[in-house]
């Protein structure tokens, strides 16, 4: 049970501020419902996410109008091969009084989103990783904290692969989700055709504010969860190591490597989400499945075998539940 009727009064409020969240993105965003939702999940537990879509699939204006509806600070970075650590986090100059002034990057904003994470070297990548790793950037010896609350949320292009730098899974390992983007159907796609070829333009409407956020993501961490549940879902991440015990034959047939004692957090927080979103106040094992291959997915890696084969990664993981 909730501690008290104030914690059970902020879930309340926190599912219906994602009703509204919902229908104010939808003005501008037709269809990708499952996407918004688990934008909306890694937001408010507090974790990043990579999407991973081909162009045109409206990623941007889909992170844009949440970050509207949230009334966060966004900023877009467009990863290049040439961009350099400085160029996202910040440099000093001389000011007119000949002394060192350190000037903010695009880092410095609530909602980061740093398109084709894997067009840019190691370094940038790095730099970026460890933004969102200590919520801070350190530039000639001095650390400047990052705004709170603070979200990365990355684009990967599937298709062009050339010239480009993938991030290792140590790397990917900091995302909390891996969103994949899929084709509108035909009904979603005449709607934005005919959205986007009208002079019908509509305002998104603030809903929440950057404290409204700190405050849900602590009233989850105080969300209360079984004891089963927890199990089930260090169990299963257990299950994706080829050299665990209780590890199935296909695990040990098709996959490399499994996933970290990240992933298991990260299945808690995500399954909590999940479960106020559809107006429970303690999250079950149903809960932990539905944000499993989003957590895994990333996590987990295939063998050449299972490549050959033809064993996808999402039958694997499906194989677990």
């Amino acid at each position: 049970m909730m501690s008290n009727n104030s914690e059970i009064q902020n879930i309340e409020n926190l599912v219906h501020s994602c009703e509204k969240i919902k229908l104010e993105v939808s003005k501008l965003v037709i269809g990708q419902t499952n996407v918004i939702n688990k934008i909306l999940i890694t937001i408010l537990s507090g974790g990043h996410a990579v999407l991973i879509g081909v162009p045109g699939l409206a990623k941007t204006l889909l992170i844009n109008s949440i970050s509207k509806t949230l009334g966060l600070k966004f900023n877009r970075i467009q990863f290049t091969p040439d961009l350099m650590p400085s160029d996202i986090m910040g440099a000093e100059i001389i000011d007119n009084d000949r002394n060192f002034k350190f000037v903010k990057g695009p880092l410095f904003g609530n909602i980061i989103l740093a398109d084709e994470i894997n067009r840019t070297p190691p370094k940038t990548q790095s730099a970026l990783l460890e933004a969102m790793q200590e919520k801070s950037v350190t530039v000639s010896g001095v650390t400047y904290k990052l705004d709170s609350p603070f979200f990365v949320l990355a684009t990967q292009n599937p298709i062009e692969q050339e010239g480009t730098y993938p991030l290792p899974e140590a790397q990917l390992d900091r995302f909390m989700f891996s969103i994949l983007i899929n084709y509108p159907s035909l009904e979603e796609e005449l709607k934005i055709v005919k959205s986007t070829t009208s002079t019908n333009h509509q305002q998104i409407n603030k809903v929440l504010g950057a404290d409204d956020i700190l405050k849900f993501q602590n009233c989850l961490l105080n969300l209360p969860i079984t004891n089963n549940v927890y199990s089930y879902a260090v169990e299963l991440v257990r299950k994706t190591r080829p050299d665990s015990k209780n590890c199935p034959e296909q695990i040990k047939k098709f996959i490399d490597f499994g996933a970290g004692p990240r992933a298991s957090q990260n299945l808690i927080l995500g399954a909590k989400m999940h479960a106020v979103l559809n107006g429970k106040y303690s999250p079950d094992i149903e809960d932990v499945q539905a944000v499993a291959l989003p957590i895994l997915r990333h996590r987990v890696m295939r063998n050449y075998k299972a490549e050959a084969d033809g064993v996808s990664l999402e039958e694997i993981i499906k194989s677990l539940l």
